[in-house]
């Protein structure tokens, strides 16, 4: 073996046994974490993952996403090029050059192409992290210039350069062939000029480019950059419906509930930690940090692996871990603050290029806080007793709920005789702006001649909230309850107005074994217009210029855009106009997650920056569909003076039409 193969093949051994040793002992760190299936349906997820990882779909809808989309498939195609160095550095005789002619020559033109297309991306990097730095690459403990961001953009430039300068010194040399390589043929041509360089540029150059790879292999495992090994792999383990609803707990003797140690979240939460990217994303949808609040969804995926980290050699030994995950500030440690200001809006996980789920692990957290240690916002009390001893969050008398009636000719529900229960839900009951959503909705129902009939004083909060709040255990109570009411009366079919009670009774109680139809107003009355059962032929401008605001738990979370759109296009005429953050990229009104009872003490107050959003677009009315929305959106107005514009559920848009058209 010559000199330079033995210490070549020493460099590489000892750098291999190094990264199998470090991507170890992290991934052994994944048994500590509770078992989760993420293993099913594999024809699906292999569809996702191709989608997500090698497609880069969620990469590619920030412009500077194209940039990242140049490196991954630059890194996958030059893997062959860097695979084929490494086997060659130990065994000398075997190379690409082995292949058929037309194969080797198409091989290294692309070698070529994409080492000049890899360089010009670095570059754009290196000037995107120096002089155009968007605010969401900083967070409290990882910064965007970086020594460890520099050294990676460093390390992949100086492999590109090594290349030109290893390709050029053998073109020079007649080794290779020039017309397969024309980038590195330029290189090649400029040596033959001078001919005293080319011996020592193709030592350095290869040299080089072994160095560089021996330490990014060794370095790759420490780093951020271990989304390298997990990103596909996260893509293919990514939750296969939007996870709108969380795992139930069991409540018995000795049981653990929530996350208040890092072991007691699944290994696919700790394996989402190792899949960060630091890439900003989350941070940069958040409505609470961009208001100012104490949480940063990067910052809570970053504190789980620094906690894991720091406390793997503690669980090693079946010792319990000496830094806390909930606590005072620190790079391992979430704040109560943090944990509270979520609104579980689910705007982190839609933004995140490699599906890592935030919300669910703050709600997991919170049940901590809530089950083990009753430790939670003042203001929750007066909630969580209204919610056991009335069911509904104003703790207002049962009785009360179906007043909003008296108008109307409303009959109870009856199994057999009726198609719809219209599950009006608490706000729609109680709440005196949402109860005139709830007789526009009746107004709606009764004109297209749908069957339905309601529960009256027997209907029961659904529970959202507290199940958001990590209050499990009264939602599992108030879950039951409603399962085994729906089920003696016969209910097949719900109607609700909420997204909230949407959400809830469709997703939720599916754990209980409750399979309901149940559909959200909009969608209901879209489909009626569209069979022609509703039908406006006067188009009603009273409202002037409209702008809609979706809202969460209607559009990320239930996939539920174009319904109300239509309606308000349905009975104006006209389509409502859209905020820059609009659809699956709405911004939040700042009430989900259980926020809708909670103040607001830090920052801008979310709403208000929502309030702006729709603002600008100087809009007479806004649109919503959701009873919080409603509060919200009318809050914040007041708030801004800018009462003038009106607030309208679209289902008020529509009603107000029919009764013109009537009229």
């Amino acid at each position: 073996m010559m000199p330079q193969t033995a210490i070549f093949t020493t460099l590489l051994v000892a750098s291999l046994l190094f990264f199998c040793w470090s991507v170890y002992r992290r991934f052994s760190l994944l048994c500590y974490g509770q078992p989760e299936e993420r293993l099913d349906q594999p024809a699906r997820r292999l569809a996702e993952m191709f989608l997500y990882a090698f497609a880069q779909l969620r990469v590619l809808r920030k412009p500077f996403g194209l940039n990242h989309f140049v490196i991954f498939w630059s890194f996958m195609i030059l893997a062959l090029a860097n695979g084929e160095f490494l086997v060659n550095g130990v065994f000398p005789s075997v190379s690409l050059a082995l292949l058929p002619e037309g194969v080797h020559r198409a091989l290294l033109l692309a070698f070529d192409a994409v080492s000049l297309l890899t360089l010009f991306a670095i570059a754009f990097s290196f000037i995107r992290r120096l002089v155009v730095k968007p605010p969401h690459l900083d967070s409290l403990y990882v910064k965007g210039r970086s020594p460890e961001a520099f050294l990676i953009l460093s390390f992949i430039a100086l492999l590109m350069l090594a290349y030109f300068g290893l390709h050029g010194s053998l073109i020079a040399l007649g080794m290779e062939d020039p017309s397969a390589m024309p980038v590195s043929s330029l290189v090649g041509s400029w040596l033959s000029s001078h001919p005293d360089l080319i011996p020592a540029l193709r030592n350095v150059s290869w040299w080089l480019h072994a160095f560089v790879l021996f330490a990014f292999i060794c370095f790759l495992p420490h780093s951020k950059h271990m989304h390298i090994l997990t990103a596909i792999p996260n893509c293919y383990f990514g939750a296969l419906a939007w996870p709108a609803t969380q795992p139930r707990e069991k409540f018995e003797k000795g049981a653990v509930y929530g996350v208040g140690t890092v072991e007691r979240f699944t290994w696919k939460d700790l394996f989402d930690s190792f899949t960060c990217t630091e890439c900003g994303r989350c941070q940069a949808a958040c409505p609470a940090t961009i208001t100012g609040k104490a949480l940063n969804p990067r910052q809570i995926v970053h504190a789980i692996k620094t906690n894991l980290l720091e406390n793997g050699d503690a669980l090693r030994e079946g010792r319990s871990g000496t830094l806390p995950l909930i606590g005072a500030e620190g790079e391992g440690t979430n704040t109560e603050d943090a944990i509270w200001s979520c609104t579980t809006c689910g705007a982190c996980m839609e933004a995140c290029p490699v599906l890592i789920e935030q919300m669910p692990k703050i709600v997991k957290m919170r049940r901590h806080l809530v089950e083990t240690e009753s430790r939670f916002p003042e203001e929750l009390l007066n909630l969580f007793e209204n919610m056991e001893q009335r069911s509904n969050p104003w703790g207002i008398a049962p009785g009360e709920r179906a007043k909003w009636v008296s108008t109307l000719p409303v009959k109870p529900f009856v199994a057999g005789e009726t198609e719809y229960l219209l599950y009006v839900g608490c706000a729609g009951s109680f709440d005196s702006r949402a109860k005139q959503v709830t007789v526009a909705l009746a107004t709606v129902l009764n004109a297209a001649g749908i069957s339905w009939g309601i529960l009256g004083k027997d209907e029961k909060c659904c529970g959202d909230s507290l199940r958001r709040l990590g209050n499990e255990y009264l939602f599992e109570k108030m879950a039951l309850e409603n399962v085994e009411l729906f089920r003696q009366r016969g209910v097949t079919k719900v109607i609700t107005l909420c997204p909230h009670c949407l959400t809830t009774l469709k997703n939720d109680y599916r754990q209980y074994g409750l399979e309901l139809e149940v559909v959200h107003q909009s969608e209901l009355i879209a489909d009626l217009i569209r069979s022609g059962r509703i039908k406006l032929d006067k188009k009603d401008d009273s409202l002037g210029k409209i702008a809609y605001h979706d809202p969460c738990y209607l559009g990320r979370h239930n996939d539920i855009f174009e319904a109300p759109r239509t309606l308000v296009q349905a009975a104006t005429g006209v389509a409502p106009v859209e905020t820059e953050r609009h659809g699956r990229n709405s911004f939040c009104c700042g009430a989900g997650g259980g926020r809708m009872w909670m103040e607001e003490f830090t920052g801008e107050r979310v709403n208000h920056a929502r309030v702006d959003e729709l603002l600008a677009q100087k809009p007479d009315t806004i649109c919503v569909a959701c009873p919080y929305c409603m509060t919200m959106m009318e809050d914040g107005l007041k708030d801004k003076g800018a009462g003038q514009v009106r607030v309208r559920d679209v289902v008020e848009v529509l009603a107000e039409g029919l009764l013109r058209k009537n009229a």
